[in-house]
């Protein structure tokens, strides 16, 4: 049974994907998983560069 509300997919805003590009590679796609777990758990439906900075900051980077 899918739920109509939940996405998938996000979008990222070009300013946020190139926040993603300054972490270092090793660690990004972690990086990207945790950021769009924040997002979700924030109902959002676009990860903003607010939000990998906010990431940061809870993640202790």
């Amino acid at each position: 049974m899918k739920d109509s509300n939940f996405t998938d997919t996000l979008h990222w805003t070009s300013e946020a994907k190139d926040k993603l590009q300054n972490i270092p590679f090793f660690v990004r796609a972690q990086a990207k998983a945790r950021i769009e777990h924040l997002a979700r758990q924030a109902q959002k439906d676009v990860v903003t560069a607010d939000l990998v900075e906010q990431a940061r900051s809870e993640f202790g980077q």
